[in-house]
């Protein structure tokens, strides 16, 4: 049985002289992410390869499930490694690795050898004829096709003999860390945790606030959203959740402004609480699973007034999404059953029954006007309240 695993990136591959910084990012995260699984793994850099080595009572299934969910791969490759001698043992070896992994094969194929370890005396081509006339005399039902073949035979010369024609596919992305952090503002609806996996699929660490509104909302709710933080965490790594309550916000801005502006007047207090906290841990944006147009509160002259309420950048990876691609993804990435679950969020509770679709920040600050005097004392409570605690996968 195989130990090793040759790890492919995709993007990492042309970042010129700084490579290796993202090399080593995604090789941190990949130990963080075995760190989680029984198993023993050695992660090695060599020559612009990524090896996972593994040892111990490790679990095959387990492991690559791991590594198919940490961004920055692009591909996993299952490789047999042999010791180092000359051409006569790397024809045996070749023939061992196609009678256990295509015991039956009829197949095309082609051999494609890299010499790394140039004191091995024969060249990239000799080795590949030499390879190929091994397995065509093993193996009859086999023929060679060097222009489509239907196996790829990799090998890689090195201070050992890698051998491997199996890629399993990884996300794709950038390394989680490697382009700063965010605050994800987090319910527990469909498209937020998608835009929080996405968000981090460029490389974006994830912190995540989530408003709570008991006793209009129950603790099944708050549990739910804990459960899409711990499915999104699988992908990002550990989240830093705060749950803030946002009750009291709620009930002064639903006696005090006009309901057709309630929903977006309670957005705009949402955005400034996440700001703080952003602030606080460091984060460099904002991040919401909003849409264009799919309710009245993402509409872009909502969003223009929601925006209006914040000085850090919001990050929307979702904008031009339709539902259904969204749920797609949800699907995918498995937090769609979780967020379809029915406990409502304070998004839901406090909702107008004829919103406004094309507010004006001006008319929005005159009516947060009149919350002057009740409003920041709640501000600052909600703040002083919040509860804080890590998610991890």
């Amino acid at each position: 049985m195989y130990h090793t695993f040759l790890i492919k990136y995709g993007e990492i591959g042309i970042k010129g002289n700084n490579r290796h910084v993202f090399e080593d990012a995604l090789a941190k995260q990949i130990r963080l992410s075995l760190a989680h699984i029984e198993g023993e793994f050695q992660i090695r850099k060599e020559r612009g390869r990524i090896y996972v080595e593994c040892g111990g009572a490790w679990d095959e299934e387990e492991t690559i499930g791991t590594l198919s969910r940490i961004f920055g791969i692009v591909g996993i490759c299952p490789v047999h490694t042999y010791a180092l001698s000359d051409i006569e043992a790397m024809r045996r070896d070749i023939v061992a690795y196609v009678h256990e992994e295509y015991p039956d094969a009829s197949a095309t194929f082609k051999v494609k050898a890299r010499r790394i370890n140039k004191e091995f005396p024969l060249t990239s081509m000799e080795i590949d004829a030499e390879l190929g006339e091994a397995i065509l005399m093993a193996c009859p039902a086999m023929r060679v096709d060097v222009h489509n073949p239907e196996i790829l035979f990799d090998l890689e010369i090195r201070d050992r003999i890698y051998i491997y024609s199996k890629q399993l596919p990884g996300p794709g992305g950038m390394p989680v860390g490697s382009n700063g952090s965010a605050m994800l503002c987090l319910s527990g609806g469909i498209d937020s945790p998608v835009a929080g996996w996405m968000i981090a699929k460029r490389g974006v660490k994830i912190d995540a606030i989530y408003f709570h509104a008991p006793p209009y909302t129950s603790e099944r709710a708050k549990q739910k959203v804990v459960d899409l933080a711990r499915a999104v965490a699988r992908y990002a790594g550990p989240i830093r959740l705060h749950v803030v309550n946002f009750t009291d916000i709620q009930l002064a801005i639903y006696d005090t402004c006009p309901h057709e502006e309630l929903t977006i007047i309670m957005r705009r207090y949402m955005m400034r609480i996440a700001e703080h906290f952003a602030e606080k841990d460091g984060d460099l944006g904002i991040v919401t699973g909003e849409s264009i147009g799919q309710v009245a509160s993402q509409t872009m002259q909502s969003l223009m007034t929601t925006n209006a309420a914040v000085h850090m950048p919001v990050y929307r990876p979702l904008i031009g999404f339709d539902k259904s691609e969204i749920v797609d993804i949800a699907k995918k990435i498995d937090t769609y059953e979780t967020s379809i679950l029915p406990f409502e969020d304070c998004c839901t509770i406090f909702v107008a029954r004829h919103p406004v679709t094309k507010p004006l920040p001006e008319v929005i600050e005159r009516s947060e006007a009149k919350l002057k005097g009740t409003i920041e004392e709640l501000f600052e409570t909600a703040i002083r309240t919040t509860e804080t605690f890590t998610v991890k996968p």
